[in-house]
């Protein structure tokens, strides 16, 4: 507003009123009007300091940094030797100061940096399509103890398609569970991509050497990224959060006992909120149709029986599972929108 005002032409009446009614300072508002009839200030060029090395004096500190004694000492080093020779030719920022003219500072040696991870995107329509694995721990009857869970889900059809418990963090029991998982499921070569994050054995050579044999392609999560594997990371919370889950197993055959009938739950029993509220076990194995079918016919009898109880428009179940992602791209996500 102080801006606006301080463009009008400069009549004191009219600045006065128009201040005084605003509530504003005559003071600021001459202030602002001055600046700008200022005409604006140009950049001025820094003059060379008359202390500076000429080009022929820099020319010549450039060559005794380059001498074989000095090409791998650092400016201070340099110039402490040289200062006990009695030679004094410049500081240690004007030896900088001429290497950085000529491009000759950075790190002495390459640095390693992490290499840009690529984000996954991962798209299942059907079962079998994309298998996500996991392990989480389980802790045993001492604060030091821990038992191993090793977890294989369908992403369509949250299925637990393997699982089994070991003392041990390793990829070579992986292995014996990956093949009776393929082996129960009919999975043939070139059809299955196991996404897991970058822990030892998912990254192990043993885990690439199994999956290459297999013909399955093999997808990794992002370092640090959790939600690169959400549905391993939701199936433990699901697991964890049940409320017969104990604290500690007092042994392995108790963590094996309880997680049985845990998976035996999940797939047949468990309604899944991902899934439209139909269990694993139906999504995988095509039953699908067949129980939305079902519960659509229930809810037209239920229509039928009381409309008025149903305001905006007749029930619908909840809705057919009809793809999974890991990390959906953003026109995917704006079309869903």
């Amino acid at each position: 507003m102080t801006n606006a005002i301080a463009a009008l032409a400069p009549a004191d009446g009219i600045t006065k009123a128009v201040c005084a009614a605003l509530g504003l300072s005559r003071a600021s508002v001459q202030r602002r009007r001055a600046i700008q009839s200022k005409p604006p200030r140009l950049p001025r060029s820094r003059p060379p300091s008359p202390r500076a090395l000429s080009a022929i004096q820099q020319q010549f500190v450039l060559d005794l940094l380059h001498e074989p004694r000095f090409a791998d000492q650092a400016p201070a080093e340099i110039f402490a030797t040289l200062l006990d020779e009695n030679v004094y030719h410049c500081s240690i920022r004007t030896m900088y100061r001429i290497l950085g003219r000529n491009s000759e500072v950075r790190e002495r040696r390459a640095q390693l940096r992490h290499p840009a991870y690529q984000k996954p995107e991962l798209l299942a329509e059907r079962p079998n399509e994309v298998w996500t694995w996991d392990i989480t721990k389980l802790m045993g009857p001492t604060k030091w103890t821990y038992f191993y869970l090793y977890v294989i889900l369908d992403i369509f059809s949250r299925r637990v398609v393997g699982w089994c418990i070991a003392d041990a963090e390793a990829a070579s029991l992986f292995r014996p569970l990956f093949d009776d998982a393929v082996i129960k499921h009919h999975v043939l070569p070139g059809q299955l991509t196991l996404h897991a994050d970058r822990g030892g054995p998912m990254k192990a050579k043993a885990t690439a050497l199994l999956l290459a044999d297999l013909g399955v392609t093999k997808s990794h999560s992002r370092p640090h990224t959790s939600n690169d594997n959400p549905f391993s990371e939701a199936h433990f919370k699901t697991l964890k959060y049940q409320p017969k889950f104990p604290e500690r197993f007092g042994c392995i055959e108790d963590a094996k006992t309880f997680c049985r009938g845990f998976f035996d739950w999940y797939n047949h029993d468990h309604h899944h909120a991902g899934i439209g509220l139909m269990t694993p076990d139906q999504v995988h194995y095509g039953q699908a149709d067949q129980v939305y079918t079902a519960r659509q016919t229930t809810l037209d009898h239920a229509f039928r029986r009381n409309p008025e109880r149903f305001v905006n428009k007749p029930p619908t179940p909840p809705a057919k599972p009809t793809a999974a992602w890991i990390n959906p791209p953003i026109a995917t996500l704006k079309a869903q929108a």
